[in-house]
């Protein structure tokens, strides 16, 4: 994996020498965003003109568009590995720096494609977008920038068990390069800048049963102990947080552990998790701009809007909970699903289905499907568990092949991935989908 890195940092090195403008298209996502960021950094210090395109999804009319434009390098980062036989055929340069599931077309000599599944690497824990993108970078001497990549990590659920595979070796340049550091702490959200009923409510990652996305339940709890809810975690007397954090421990003990914070960064983005939850926010309010400008040392005015963004994601979220905790999921036999139409659940969707299986509001046991109507479209969004991983389960494949059976697109990941089909094919997919899983779940 590292000399197919050194590969893509040789053809950028040739590009950066010819002063070439450089064409970077990224995902809109936490991780999406953070590799572009990667990159966009990387060439910033080396006075390189670049072009930033974030987008959802890319589709083959984006892949036939992108072929006219008069770049001489282009990378695709956090996608691009579906996309390497169309990419064989461009005139241009190409650097494909992801991290999905990828088919068996091999690249021409136009083509560098990094992507840890082809070298036996699990890109679902051991290395997101972000850190294939910043392994194309590494050898410009950038370990100074290895933080973005774990930042994508977080993003992509990688970094919350500690780090492992090719992500740890970027946890050690980062901290090498002394631009991150390490400690102990509570693992929950805007300690310096909520009150801590709502850094309770709002901290999903480690999950708190009864009291993530239940601000009211975070409230009673909090009162429980005699202590005041609308304080901020920072101005609390030492004792208080001690006592807070035996209560904790004791619903879950993952939410003391490794804090990853950059000294040099300000308060809001010092922690990488909180980092990732803002440029997420940015990403799912299709604001993946500000994101970007944020990544590239934008404060001030873009911090306090990407924060009114990020508070209103949160809130959305909790609306999202509450509404899984009322309905429920749609049971089919190996699958469960949720369906709304609307606008805020939709916009949510993906999110609410995720985190509904970790505090433990879905049942684990089955994959879930969260699905929004978009027009004539439906968007989905599968999240399962690595219990479920174990025994079989590969949503990526499953989410995949039966779209294609009703002229969708779909893929991702064993254990998280997604999909978009016609509307009026909704039913016969979910139909589908449960009779691959179920296929799956019989023939591990």
């Amino acid at each position: 994996m590292l000399n197919r890195a050194s590969e893509a940092t040789d053809m950028l090195k040739e590009h950066i020498e010819k002063d070439s403008v450089i064409r970077i298209i990224s995902h809109n996502d936490a991780d999406g965003i953070s590799a572009a960021a990667v990159i966009a950094n990387a060439l910033a210090e080396e006075n390189v003109q670049f072009h930033t395109t974030i987008i959802p999804r890319l589709k083959e009319d984006i892949v036939n568009q992108l072929r006219s434009e008069k770049y001489d390098l282009f990378i695709f980062s956090d996608m691009g590995s579906p996309f390497i036989k169309e990419f064989n055929t461009y005139k241009h340069d190409v650097i494909v720096a992801d991290h999905h599931q990828v088919d068996d077309t091999e690249s021409e000599s136009n083509v560098v494609h990094l992507n840890p599944h082809l070298f036996g690497i699990d890109g679902s824990k051991d290395l997101c977008g972000a850190g294939s993108s910043y392994l194309a970078i590494r050898e410009l001497d950038k370990k100074h920038l290895a933080y973005f990549a774990l930042i994508g990590a977080f993003g992509d659920m990688q970094g919350q068990d500690g780090f492992t595979g090719v992500n740890k070796l970027i946890l050690d340049d980062a901290l090498e390069s002394g631009a991150l550091e390490v400690h102990e702490g509570l693992k929950i959200v805007s300690k310096a800048s909520e009150p801590i009923f709502k850094s309770l409510a709002y901290t999903f990652s480690p999950p708190l049963p009864k009291i993530s996305g239940d601000l009211d339940g975070a409230r009673e709890f909090l009162e429980r102990m005699n202590l005041s809810y609308g304080i901020k975690f920072t101005d609390m007397e030492d004792e208080e947080k001690d006592l807070l954090k035996d209560a904790l421990v004791s619903i879950n003990p993952d939410i003391f552990g490794d804090c990853y914070t950059v000294p040099k960064e300000v308060p809001l983005l010092r922690d990488l998790e909180e980092y990732s939850y803002i440029l997420d926010a940015c990403g799912k309010n299709k604001k993946q701009g500000l994101g970007l400008s944020i990544a590239l040392g934008e404060r001030d005015q873009a911090l306090d809007a990407a924060l009114r963004l990020q508070r209103q994601y949160r809130d959305q979220i909790v609306k999202g909970l509450q509404w899984v905790k009322k309905e429920g999921a749609v049971q089919l036999n190996s699958i469960q699903y949720l369906y709304s139409e609307d606008k805020v659940l939709k916009s949510v969707m993906g999110t609410i289905a995720s985190i509904g299986l970790s505090v433990e509001l879905l049942d684990d046991s089955k994959p879930v499907l969260g699905l929004s109507r978009l027009h004539k479209d439906i968007k989905i969004s599968g999240r399962t568990t690595r219990d479920m991983v174990a025994k079989g389960v590969n949503l990526g494949k499953a989410l995949q092949d039966s779209s294609n059976n009703f002229g969708g697109t779909g893929g991702g990941h064993d254990i998280a991935a997604g999909a978009m089909i016609p509307y009026e094919s909704k039913d016969n997919f979910l139909h589908l989908v449960d009779e691959m899983v179920e296929y799956q779940l019989s023939n591990d």
